[in-house]
This record gives structure tokens, C-alpha cells and sequence, in this order.
């Protein structure tokens, strides 16, 4: 497991953004540990600093309205140790940050560690086990994820950019399950938008672009064997891959992106990203990922090249192009 959580956000970092939405009381604190205590009287950055340090956050789209962290490091002090009721009590899961975005709350979301699933379950919403954990460890890249996002009735309509909320990216199982947990990575978010915007530029609407899968758990991923034509170490267990369709009718299928009376394979190619051939029920989708390099696939999600690494970007529809055929990776 890595101890710096993705975002590099350190616990002085988040603490100051806490003591700026959510003050703690003299009186809370001494409720607490002392050590606790002192944490919390961490500075506090000016707003301008903030301003700064959450449009560094709002990725190259600008458009990225949450954050994912990890908890305190300070749990690693003897003290504060197998104790969460002392972070949580200083760190909310979901910290508004209020007037740190042009479009929108921006939010840093505490993520629960990957330590904490037990057995498989995360609570009681099941995930599986990932590859690293049945000695499948191919590259650092299938290594185990952080952690997870906690889904609830209540914030699943939380924008997390301009486009997507929480609830695009969860697995389709466990309905009557909450709370839900998804694994996304902020690059994906970054991307999906970038690759709205650009497509935009070349005057395709694309402001309807829907998720139509998102992150799926290990168990969900392989319930339906290899003939489900899912990659067994699939992108979309590691939260940074995601099936989308254009559509701005809202009929649930993709739409005529080039506007030749038909809906097929040549309107993904619009899109282009990871092309697929096969259709599902919404029809032609397409594969974004950020995998970070190119990538072809054979029926059944069996590798046949993804040995290239990706060049830097001549556009953003060009990042990560890959063409599948009966899978989804």
C-alpha cells in the first residue's frame, strides 16, 4: 500500500482546509486525546492560499469539483492508533469547501483505507478481492487500491465534476445495499471532462456523455465468467475506466455524433477512444482509461498488445486510443 495519498495532500494540508469548514471547539478538543487537540491547531492557510491550492486541484479540464484522500496519517501516532472516532471527529467524510470553484461546491471526500475491508466487504457491500491479492501482481499498476469512496442515499448526487456525480460510477449489484463503496481516481473525472471539452471544440455536443459503467468490484467483474467478455484484471476495478455514451436526447442510447441517419461503430470512432465493435443494449459505447498506455483487446478481455506507452497528448481524444472487440477492459 502507498502511505502518500494520491493527491499529495498532507495532514497539515487537510486539517487547515477543516479548520476553515468545519471548527473544532475548544471544548471538543479536550474531549479528545491531546494529541488530537494539537493537530487540529495546525495553521490555517489565508484564502488566497486556498484559492490557489484548490485550482490546483481542479485538474487540466478545471472542471473537477471533489478530491479523494486518504485518512490522517496521523492514525500511525501510538496514540491515535485503531482509534477512527478521533479523525473523524476533526475530518468529515465530505468537507464543502465554499466559494473554492467557478462551477460549483468543491468537496474533499475521506476515502476509507483498503485496510478496512474484511473478508471480501467493505461494511456489508461485498467487493471481492483484487488481483494483487490472489498473487496476480502484474505491474504497479494492478497494485491494491487506496481506498474506497463511501456511497450513501444521501450524497450520491454529489457532483464530483462538472458532469459526473458519485452515483455515475457505481457497480450495478446490491441494490437494497447501502452504504455503497466505489474506488475512482481523479485522473478518469479530469479526463472525461477534457475529453467533453474537446469534443465540444470540434462542435460535438457532448454534454450528455453518460456513464453507463464505472467502477466495477472484483465480484461483479468475474460473476459472469470470462464469456461475459470482461477482463479478468479489468481497468474498471482500479477506478481509473469507464464505458460512456453521448447522449444528449436522453433516450439512453448513444446518439448520431456524425449525423449520418445512423447510430453504429463510426460514432464511437467520433468519440475515439477505446473503440468497440460489439454493441450492448445502449448500443456502440466507448472505453475511456488512464491506464497510461495503449492497449488492444480479443474476445474474452485476453491481451493481445498494450506494450506501448503512451506518447504526450497531441489532443485529448488521442491519449489512450485502443480498439476492442467483445470486451470491456
Amino acid at each position: 500500500m502507498k502511505t502518500v495519498d494520491r493527491c499529495g495532500l498532507t495532514i497539515a494540508a487537510i486539517l487547515s482546509v477543516s479548520a476553515l469548514t468545519t471548527p473544532v471547539t475548544a471544548t471538543a478538543q479536550t474531549d479528545l486525546h491531546p494529541e488530537v487537540a494539537a493537530l487540529a491547531k495546525l495553521p490555517v492557510v489565508d484564502s488566497s492560499s486556498l484559492r490557489r491550492f484548490v485550482s490546483n486541484l481542479a485538474g487540466k479540464s478545471g472542471r473537477l469539483l471533489a478530491r479523494f484522500v486518504l485518512p490522517a496519517h496521523s492514525l500511525t501516532v501510538p496514540p491515535l492508533a485503531h482509534n477512527l472516532n478521533y479523525t473523524s471527529k476533526l475530518i468529515p467524510t465530505v468537507q464543502e469547501i465554499a466559494g473554492a470553484s467557478n462551477f460549483g461546491k468543491f468537496s474533499l471526500i475521506t476515502m476509507k483505507s483498503f485496510g478496512e475491508k474484511i473478508a471480501g466487504s467493505v461494511g456489508t457491500y461485498r467487493v471481492g478481492y483484487w488481483p494483487e491479492e490472489k498473487g496476480r501482481l502484474r505491474s504497479e499498476a494492478y497494485e491494491n487500491p487506496d481506498g474506497f469512496i463511501e456511497v450513501t442515499p444521501e450524497n450520491q448526487n454529489m457532483l464530483v465534476s462538472t458532469h459526473f456525480k458519485l452515483q455515475d460510477f457505481l457497480t450495478h449489484d446490491q441494490e437494497s445495499v447501502w452504504p455503497k463503496y466505489i474506488v475512482l481516481r481523479e485522473p478518469l473525472l479530469d479526463k472525461l471532462e477534457l475529453v467533453i471539452q474537446d469534443l465540444e471544440r470540434h462542435g460535438v455536443r457532448a454534454g450528455g456523455m453518460k456513464v453507463i459503467s464505472g467502477f466495477r468490484t472484483p465480484d461483479y467483474n468475474t460473476a459472469l465468467g470470462d464469456e461475459s467478455g470482461r477482463a479478468r484484471d479489468s481497468r474498471h476495478q482500479f477506478g481509473d475506466a469507464a464505458d460512456v455514451i453521448i447522449d444528449n436526447d436522453g433516450d439512453g442510447r448513444m446518439d448520431d455524433l456524425n449525423r449520418d441517419g445512423r447510430v453504429n461503430f463510426a460514432d464511437v470512432r467520433v468519440v475515439g477512444v477505446g473503440l468497440y465493435h460489439s454493441s450492448g443494449p445502449r448500443g456502440p459505447f466507448a472505453h475511456i482509461d488512464v491506464r497510461g498506455s495503449r492497449a488492444r483487446w480479443v474476445r474474452g478481455g485476453q491481451v493481445a498488445s498494450r506494450h506501448h506507452k503512451s506518447k504526450s497528448h497531441k489532443s485529448t481524444r488521442t491519449a489512450s486510443r485502443s480498439s476492442k472487440r467483445n470486451s470491456s477492459d
